[in-house]
């Protein structure tokens, strides 16, 4: 089965992270990895949920962000 493929409105949707920030991580060569389908820009939904996956988990709000 092949593996969904999702917009940037819909990956906006799922994380929260803005367009235009999504956007900005694709000129810098982080963030979620894409495919390119011609001019269309697509994440794959496993690269979504693996980025997702990654994200550090917190009890609290007061917690201190990790350190790299």
């Amino acid at each position: 089965m092949l593996d969904p493929l999702l917009s940037d409105h819909d990956v906006e949707r799922i994380t929260g992270r803005a367009r235009s920030t999504l956007q900005k991580d694709r000129v810098g060569g982080n963030g979620i990895p894409f495919i390119r389908l011609g001019r269309l820009v697509r994440y794959r939904q496993s690269d979504v949920t693996v980025y997702l996956n990654a994200l550090p988990s917190r009890r609290s709000t007061s917690e201190p962000e990790p350190q790299p």
